[in-house]
């Protein structure tokens, strides 16, 4: 079972450690049950297609394959670094995610 990631699809995270780290992308898919998250342009892998008829030719394809969540942290889009991710509750009683290093809200 996987724990709650605050990170949602469309951040910008940053890759902390792998292959890719430094590298900078965009969430495409979160996978809460797996702790995992699929990033555009990371941890690409060579997948081996079979030909089907939506993929009429097959080959050899290049896919981004999921990443564990602890190894990525969210940009923060005011202050351009890394950050871990805050809850704040606004006056109107909503929760939002905010960014623990400048305050900012992160919606």
């Amino acid at each position: 079972m996987g724990q709650n990631s605050r990170l949602k699809k469309g951040d910008t995270v940053r890759i902390m450690a792998g292959k890719d780290a430094g590298a900078k992308g965009k969430i495409l898919k979160v996978l809460p049950k797996e702790n995992r998250v699929i990033v555009e342009g990371v941890n690409r892998v060579r997948k081996h297609q079979k030909p089907t008829r939506a993929l009429p030719q097959g080959g050899i394809l290049r896919i981004e394959a999921p990443l564990n969540v602890s190894n990525v942290m969210l940009l923060c889009g005011k202050c351009n670094s890394t950050t871990r991710i805050g809850m704040k509750i606004l006056a109107n009683g909503e929760k939002v995610r905010s960014c623990k290093k400048c305050g900012e809200v992160l919606e």
